[in-house]
């Protein structure tokens, strides 16, 4: 091995670490500037006593570190966001599930009014009540509730939309 060969390889005495106080104003500097401006690294180094390539290191290092904290945070903060959407997915997903049993009933409902009143002598359809299930932590919705008493009336189909339509729109929004 030469001469030149050891140079390259020998290591480097010479750089010094930092103390608590010259960390403590590389920090502050951090906080204010993000990007290290050849100006400052100039003055950084002046006033702390210590090469002007080793401030630029350390702003590196620090700016690698901060890059990686606020990933690690925007990546916890997306976590959340991604669970708190597929909760209200699966109960939007519910309530979907209800409205359609719903409308089922009431084209069923539909069905068996149109039928009566084409032809009388069927039976008649069963006593439908609308109610509202108010605001519940799920959301209220109208639902159809059916007797099967033939005394009742039977509603009319202006009544059965606005018992459809008109139960509680607030919730529906």
């Amino acid at each position: 091995m030469d001469f030149h060969s050891q140079k390259l390889y020998a290591p480097k005495h010479n750089k010094k670490r930092l103390n608590q106080e010259q960390v403590r104003e590389l920090e502050k500097s951090f906080a204010a500037n993000k990007k290290l401006e050849p100006e400052l690294k100039l003055h950084l180094a002046n006033q702390l006593g210590v090469p002007p390539r080793q401030v630029a290191i350390w702003y590196q290092n620090k700016r690698a570190r901060w890059k990686t904290q606020n990933l690690e945070l925007d990546y916890n903060t997306l976590q959340v966001k991604l669970e708190n959407a597929l909760s209200e997915k699966r109960m939007l997903e519910k309530d979907v599930k209800h409205l359609q049993e719903e409308l089922r009933k009431a084209q069923e409902m539909m069905f068996s009014m149109n039928n009566y009143q084409k032809d009388p002598r069927h039976h008649p359809p069963p006593f439908v009540s609308c109610t509202s299930a108010g605001s519940s932590e799920e959301g209220g919705s109208s639902s159809f509730h059916e007797d099967n008493v033939h005394d009742h009336e039977v509603l009319q189909i202006d009544e059965l939309y606005a018992c459809l339509i008109g139960a509680d729109r607030s919730t529906w929004s």
